[in-house]
């Protein structure tokens, strides 16, 4: 087994990283404390999904709950909360995680608890047809069962019933030609409604692999034992043969494309989005961070400032930016909520203040301040066990291992106003923008 240490900032031990034989990785970090995080992070979402299967690996996180062969449904959620954990699992397009954060307990009983039924859920679902629930036509009004394929439909339409997440998908799906990502990760109701549970079974053994996982233990205790009782724990059975899938990067718009949908809302929604970096290309996403942080985050950015503290007339009530880092490609976007009658008024505006990124540079004070603050949400993400573990599992699985967090804050430190606006010219021009609004139906 590969053993390395990696130099993690704010901790007082280097953590340590071991990869078996068959690929599984395992990541101990010491933090003092009586809290412990155990988590498993895998390396699929809707990056490993297709027009006919789009939204199984949500579908998936789902049914992960719903009982072993040695614990029943309900158990899992059941022993561990009466505990005190705090337990729950996300999907996004890269990967799919699931943690436990529990105090450790007398003698470490929570904690051993914590491990064992961690490893055992994500080793041996059973997937119980009562429980999944049967295959249906979608337009079959007189299907009334309620089991778990039931409750992500019902979750898929009320997202989709939500202005920013119209917005947005439109936005996400005309940045990519062909990749993945266009697609939206909770999938669809008619996809969910006919998949089965041999569909579910065989998703689940050919990408939860082990070179797929890594297993993240965070808080203070004995790594020996703890290294152990994972290996031994986490044996992967019946698991078909790792299925790799590459998807060409794609290439941003090479002219502004626009796109304008209506609905049943009260005010205008519009989203400005372009493709970035790969996650694992630091400076730049680092670079990003902090142009997202003076442009568009919080009550002192450029567009707060601009579009809403000083703006004559009342346009705009919401502005700001977000940076998504994915492992194929970043995604940065402009988002805002606006007056319907000034569609076209906002647009320019908000052009006008992308322009401006670079006609009215960055100051030394915007760059200082943003580093500040950068390196202070870093710091925060070091303060508790489950920060820390969502930390490491993001960089093991997105960014293919935890050297860039040795580098993090030294690259952060080294970053000039030139470099800023290297990057504002190379990946956010309005040319390669796409603009996604969402207007009242009546307009």
């Amino acid at each position: 087994m590969k053993k390395t240490l990696i130099k993690y900032p704010y901790l007082t031990q280097e953590v340590e990283v071991y990869e078996r034989e068959n690929g599984h990785k395992i990541v101990l970090a010491h933090k003092e404390g009586m809290m412990v995080n155990v988590s498993s992070w895998v390396k699929t979402g809707s990056i490993n999904e297709d027009d006919t299967n789009n939204g199984i690996s949500h579908f998936l996180e789902h049914l992960m709950f719903k009982g072993t062969h040695t614990y029943k449904v309900g158990e899992f959620d059941r022993m561990l909360e009466s505990k005190g954990a705090i337990v729950n699992a996300a999907t996004w397009k890269d990967y799919t995680f699931y943690y436990i954060t529990l105090p450790k307990g007398i003698n470490n009983e929570n904690f051993k608890l914590a491990i064992d039924l961690h490893a055992d859920m994500m080793m041996d679902p059973v997937f119980p047809s009562e429980e999944l629930g049967a295959p249906f036509d979608i337009n079959d009004n007189s299907v009334t069962d309620k089991r778990e394929r039931h409750v992500v439909i019902e979750e898929i339409r009320m997202r989709k019933d939500q202005p920013w997440t119209k917005v947005y998908n439109q936005c996400n799906y005309n940045m990519y030609h062909s990749h993945p990502y266009k697609r939206d990760v909770i999938g669809t109701p008619e996809i969910i409604s006919r998949l089965t549970r041999e569909d579910i079974d065989k998703y689940y053994r050919t990408f939860y692999t082990p070179e797929n996982l890594t297993t993240i233990v965070v808080g203070d205790f004995d790594h020996e034992s703890v290294l152990n009782t994972i290996c031994e724990k986490f044996n992967f059975p019946d698991r078909l043969p790792s299925k790799t899938i590459e998807s060409g990067i794609d290439k941003p718009v090479q002219e502004t494309k626009y796109i304008e949908t209506a609905s049943n809302v009260g005010t205008s929604y519009m989203m400005f989005g372009w493709l970035g970096p790969k996650a694992c290309e630091l400076k730049e996403s680092i670079c990003l961070d902090l142009i997202s942080l003076i442009f568009g985050d919080g009550s002192s950015s450029r567009l707060q400032q601009n579009l809403i503290e000083k703006l004559p007339e009342k346009i705009f009530n919401i502005v700001g930016t977000e940076h998504y880092q994915f492992k194929d490609g970043n995604n940065f976007f402009i988002q805002a909520n606006f007056s319907p009658e000034a569609k076209d008024r906002a647009i320019e505006l908000i052009k006008k203040e992308l322009s401006g990124l670079l006609d009215n540079r960055i100051t030394e004070e915007e760059l200082s301040k943003a580093k500040k603050r950068t390196k202070s949400r870093f710091a925060y993400a070091a303060e508790t066990v489950s920060e820390i573990g969502e930390t490491i599992g993001y960089h093991m699985t997105v960014c293919g291992g935890l050297k860039l967090i040795e580098d993090y804050l030294k690259l952060l430190s080294d970053i000039t106003v030139d470099d800023l606006e290297n990057v504002i010219r190379k990946y956010l021009s309005v040319e390669n923008a796409v603009i996604s609004v969402l207007v009242p139906e009546e307009a």
